[in-house]
């Protein structure tokens, strides 16, 4: 082979190398396209799964916080705690060690005592004299001690139900032979029952939460009435007619109170969800059932919007002027409250928020209970305002999930925060209405509301009529038999705000 020869050889064998070379090239680029690819598929199911694992977190921090709810620190009611539940600071209830204090009364306690009734309340006495001097044995006269030593024993009669019968006679003129019956119109009643009994049921059943079955067995067994259960219904529909007067009256009390609460909650008509609302005022109490909570159903309750309402920050009060109301602080704390018991920046500006809450109740309670003066409480309370509104502006600014959103609806309601501070009569919270509530919430939980408007008719004036009469010291009972007289005898309905009527 001549040199040419091997010169072609050699680049036939230098191009089969370089092909050689190019192929395996190709191969590792196609590889490393591959890998690439590979690469940017695992960084996109590394990006989903992160993006999964983000929701699940936040979704399991969304699921312990509602876990962790309960009274302290959400809107839901002490009952709902159960027991082992939580104590009134937050915190979980332990079991008690032994070396506490035990049950009952502890060493100190003053105790209570039975208080005797005055005289005139009296109806026997019994005077008991020592025969015998103890000391000579001399027989001793029946003197009265002006100081004697008084025990009372109270019982109650058998009670016997009076029963009045109208005897309708037909009397046969001699003259004309013709048959006249004697008239029953203003003479029979047309229930027949009397005022008192029919007050007496509605008691059992609008008042004390008796089921109509169960008020038929208990005036069966204490008063020997026999009565049906269709019969109580009816009886409640008189009676509620017979207050209809009293519950208006208070309707236009608290329109025209100058402070007032006002809170809801739900009720059930036949399974329908509906809403049942309260206003509160010193003086009297209006509950209403309605169809819902919008502005449209709950504005009419207030009439002309006169006054502060205490409430809650509920979007259905916009229709109130901001400055004339003041939004119940013990929400708020609740609201703080949860957030404390989160992680991080949420829980330190939730733990920030409660002390100045706890420096706003110090201050309250030494001015309620007369420590210190209406000026020197305001005093106190300016630099504990602005504290309070720097800290819920920053946590706005933080941009923190389920936390800056609430802070800035609580800064929107910043002219509603502090009229406790500047009014008289207006306290910083809405216990009072949800005190009022609370019967009918555990009315609802035994009975599961009603079944008809007119069963709602009845158990919201009902409520009505006890509430205020409580508090204007009336008896219930008594008030109610004179507002069935008056229906009797189509006469004027006695005032539920006036002096106690007389039966």
């Amino acid at each position: 082979m001549d040199a040419r020869d091997q010169l072609i050889a050699e680049q036939a064998q230098r191009i089969d190398a370089l092909e050689a070379e190019l192929a395996a090239r190709d191969d590792k680029d196609r590889r490393i396209a591959e890998l690439e690819a590979t690469i940017v598929a695992r960084d996109a199911r590394i990006s989903e799964l992160e993006q999964k694992v983000s929701e699940l977190g936040k979704l399991a921090a969304t699921l312990m916080e509602k876990l962790g709810r309960n009274s302290s620190n959400s809107h839901l009611p002490p009952s709902s705690d159960g027991p082992g539940g939580r104590s009134k600071d937050g915190a979980k209830s332990r079991p008690r060690k032994s070396g506490k204090r035990k049950r009952g009364a502890q060493r100190g306690h003053r105790g209570s005592q039975r208080t005797l009734l005055p005289e005139e309340q009296v109806d026997h006495f019994v005077n008991l004299y020592p025969e015998h001097c103890e000391n000579c044995w001399k027989e001793l006269p029946q003197v009265p001690d002006p100081d004697a030593t008084r025990y009372q024993v109270t019982e109650v009669p058998p009670v016997v139900p009076e029963t009045t019968e109208f005897r309708r006679h037909a009397v046969t003129c001699a003259c004309c032979g013709f048959t006249t019956q004697a008239k029953v119109e203003g003479v029979v009643p047309i229930s027949p029952f009397g005022p008192r009994l029919m007050s007496l049921i509605a008691l059992f059943t609008g008042v004390y939460h008796l089921s109509r079955r169960k008020t038929a067995e208990v005036l069966h067994d204490v008063l020997g009435v026999q009565i049906s259960v269709g019969a109580i219904s009816n009886v409640e529909n008189r009676v509620s007619q017979a207050v209809e007067p009293a519950v208006q009256e208070v309707q236009e009390h608290v329109e025209r109170a100058s402070v007032k609460h006002a809170d809801a909650t739900s009720w059930l008509q036949g399974g329908k969800l509906l809403s049942l609302w309260t206003i509160a005022t010193k003086m009297a109490t209006l509950f209403s059932i309605v169809v819902d909570g919008s502005a449209a159903r709950v504005k009419p309750l207030f009439g002309a919007c006169r006054g502060i309402l205490v409430s809650d920050r509920a979007t259905v009060f916009s229709f109130w002027a901001m400055n004339r109301r003041q939004v119940c602080w013990a929400h708020l704390v609740r609201k703080f409250i949860a957030f404390s018991e989160r992680d991080g920046p949420a829980g330190r500006f939730g733990r920030e928020l409660l002390d100045y809450s706890a420096l706003i109740f110090e201050y309250w309670h030494s001015y309620r209970e007369r420590k210190i003066d209406k000026a020197t409480f305001r005093a106190w309370m300016a630099p504990v305002r602005t504290l309070v509104e720097n800290s819920l502006k920053r946590a706005v600014a933080a941009d923190i999930e389920n936390l800056s959103g609430s802070c800035a609806d609580m800064l929107a309601h910043q002219a509603a925060l502090w009229t406790f501070v500047e009014r008289d009569g207006v306290e910083p919270t809405n216990n009072h209405a949800e005190r009022e509530l609370r019967a009918f919430v555990l009315w609802r939980k035994r009975s599961f509301g009603t079944q008809s408007d007119r069963g709602n008719r009845f158990a919201e004036r009902l409520m009505t009529v006890a509430h205020t009469a409580r508090k204007q010291g009336k008896n219930v009972l008594t008030f109610l038999t004179a507002c069935c007289q008056a229906q009797i005898d189509d006469a004027a309905r006695p005032s539920l705000l006036g002096a106690e009527p007389t039966t």
